[in-house]
């Protein structure tokens, strides 16, 4: 097999975090395979129609069907690029993304949950999606995690860390970016010499009702709005703790990187975090939207040079068994 058309939210140039359908395909390219990926067209509805139209238009010289698939309104799409897969008798594969998906497919009609019985296989990104998806009787599901390019991200042990809290995720309600901000509050409280930096893009959440908050407090938080991944690999240098208060998640990127820097990570203990994540080996993981107890977690890791050590070179460890040097057999197999 080597013509892919890849479907996915192609939005890193207007500004979004980049997802797999903006770093997969140049992986699949490296190893032989022709792929196009669609669709950066911001606005909605042209994209979906740009997504159909490429699915017609390359029906005849496309081998395969990739398609993106998130909780939220965009799970549309995939059902929609499924369905006209389906009609032309294309072969299509799901990429199942998103920590909220159960509670998608829990309220989806069986009609759509036989159109993802009947894909090809159905990606996920980790076991926690996996398992918690085979009450759906989903006999295609097969696991493949997310994949960095490893030499990306340079190791820097820590030991003797301070509180420099570093948060990178999308400002968008369910990363809950204002808890950040509130363990900030909690750590100087208690007379830390605490800082914070955010990075991300602006999403579902009012971020200059954050800053307003910041600045009317007089935090230590440095906004520096999306990044490129270079760009924001060169800023870690400057901080030690990595924090990830989200309250949905699945198998994040932001935290593999993280843990390939060797930052120690302190992250609420949710979705597929624990699979992740060890507690006290590979991460620190906390109840969601507990400031207190997130603040706890990061004094620890002060207090504790040993295991902020043991933690950096455990999470090291762990995300370098997501090197796409790794990963990319597992799509080897699946594509021949």
């Amino acid at each position: 097999m080597k013509y892919i058309l890849y479907i996915g939210n192609k939005l890193e140039k207007h500004g979004a975090s980049p997802t797999g359908v903006d770093t997969l395909p140049a992986h699949l390219m490296q190893e032989g395979y022709q792929v196009k990926a669609v669709s950066s067209f911001q606005n909605k509805f042209l994209r979906l129609a740009d997504m159909l139209i490429n699915i017609i238009r390359h029906s005849r010289s496309t081998e395969l069907i990739l398609i993106d698939t998130y909780s939220t309104s965009n799970f549309w799409y995939a059902v929609l690029c499924g369905y006209t897969s389906k009609f032309l008798n294309l072969p299509f594969i799901f990429i199942l993304h998103g920590g909220n998906l159960e509670e998608r497919f829990l309220n989806s009609d069986e009609r759509i949950l036989d159109l993802f019985r009947s894909a090809r296989k159905n990606i996920v990104p980790s076991e926690f999606l996996k398992n918690r998806l085979h009450k759906f009787k989903f006999n295609n599901l097969v696991s493949i995690p997310n994949a960095i390019d490893l030499h990306l991200y340079p190791y820097k042990e820590r030991k003797n860390v301070k509180p420099r809290i570093l948060w990178v995720r999308a400002f968008d309600e369910v990363y809950r970016p204002e808890l950040a901000i509130q363990v900030l509050e909690v750590l100087i409280r208690d007379n830390l010499d605490a800082e914070l930096c955010m990075v991300g893009p602006e999403k579902n959440t009012d971020l200059q009702s954050l800053k307003i908050l910041v600045r009317e407090k007089d935090l230590p938080v440095r906004f520096c709005g999306k990044l490129s991944k270079t760009e924001w690999v060169d800023l870690s240098e400057e901080y030690d703790i990595f924090l990830n208060t989200t309250s949905i998640d699945n198998t994040p990127v932001s935290v593999i990187e993280a843990m390939a820097l060797g930052m120690p990570v302190v992250s609420t203990n949710v979705g597929g975090i624990p699979y992740l994540i060890e507690d006290k080996t590979t991460g620190l993981l906390v109840e969601r939207d507990e400031p207190e107890v997130m603040a706890a977690a990061i004094k620890l890791l002060v207090e504790q040079p040993e295991l902020s050590h043991l933690i950096s070179e455990n999470s090291r460890a762990k995300a370098e068994s997501f090197a796409w040097d790794k990963v990319k057999v597992l799509w080897r197999e699946l594509l021949v």
